[in-house]
């Protein structure tokens, strides 16, 4: 597979191991997330957090047919601009590729790049997962399954709350994943900092992470590792408030035949609706939170190399 890296991610490379620690970031909450230009603002805050926090942003695009690793930012803004962008995950990507199209990469398709380009964490919002109903649709992520394929650290909120939570703990069980909420005993759900789902691990640093990923590499095991990473207090919304709205949004999406990748997008833009767009600033707020924890990750990485 041709990748194609910025000058930067490019210059970290060339050396026997990366020079400094980078963390992979995704492209979806660009094209699929918000209007332009609020879109290509929060890309380069996000990449400013990942910066202050001490590592180097790389974030992932497929642009006319080419992954790209690290965008310039002519890049970015061009992709904050692009009209019908392919929203890839592992099913797609590749033939996206094929086609000269662009594409932005969901979870699954970042972990993917990031794990070819030699990149371990990734930080995103939230991780895909069972959808409610699955008992009848079988609508379930592919970011769950990619998990527990490819070997990248991926910080998330959790995931995300228009899911069913429970499910998506026991699919994660099921395939090895460890799930690790960092500084509390119980699992975020997103736009909450908090739920009522005990978390299977917990962890208080970054270095204790990454002791546990080399464990895991020197023992042999495949797959990747859910870090879910609170949102802060201050910018959250409470389980009480917003469940109702996403009760309202699922009904009104199943009685509208909404179905497959198009129910996502629709939940998150009906939520943000209900919400008088509280939704995405605390969207924008978790994805800031989630780069910094990452970097911190990725330095300790970077610290404790691979043996």
């Amino acid at each position: 597979m041709q990748i194609m890296y910025s000058a930067e991610i490019a210059a970290i490379r060339q050396a026997p191991s990366f020079t400094k620690p980078v963390v992979a970031l995704e492209s979806t909450i660009i094209t699929h997330g918000m209007p332009y230009p609020q879109n290509l603002q929060v890309a380069h805050e996000v990449e400013d957090v990942v910066r202050q926090s001490g590592a180097v942003p790389a974030t992932i695009a497929v642009l006319d047919g080419v992954l790209h690793v690290g965008l310039d930012p002519d890049q970015l803004t061009y992709l904050a601009k692009a009209q019908n962008v392919a929203k890839v995950s592992r099913a797609d990507m590749t033939f996206v590729m094929a086609q000269g199209r662009t594409g932005a990469t969901t979870v699954a398709a970042t972990m993917i790049a990031a794990h070819a380009a030699g990149i371990e964490v990734f930080a995103t919002g939230g991780i895909g997962g069972v959808h409610r109903g699955a008992e009848l649709t079988f609508d379930i992520s592919a970011d769950l399954r990619e998990l527990a394929l490819t070997p990248v650290t991926v910080v998330a909120a959790g995931a995300k709350a228009i899911l069913d939570i429970p499910k998506t703990m026991e699919v994660l069980e099921t395939y090895g994943v460890p799930v690790i909420a960092f500084g509390q005993d119980v699992m975020p759900a997103f736009w909450s900092a908090t739920s009522d789902i005990s978390a299977p691990l917990r962890s208080d640093s970054a270095a204790e992470i990454t002791s546990g990923l080399r464990a895991r590499q020197a023992l042999g095991l495949t797959g990747g590792q859910l870090i879910a990473n609170p949102v802060p207090k201050a910018d959250e919304i409470s389980a009480e408030e917003i469940g109702p709205m996403i009760e309202l949004a699922l009904h009104e999406a199943t009685s509208q035949g909404i179905t497959a990748k198009a129910v996502t997008p629709f939940l998150l833009s009906r939520i943000f609706e209900l919400t008088a767009g509280k939704s995405l600033a605390t969207n924008i707020a978790l994805v800031k939170n989630n780069a910094k924890l990452a970097a911190k990750i990725a330095k300790s990485c970077h610290d404790l190399p691979k043996i």
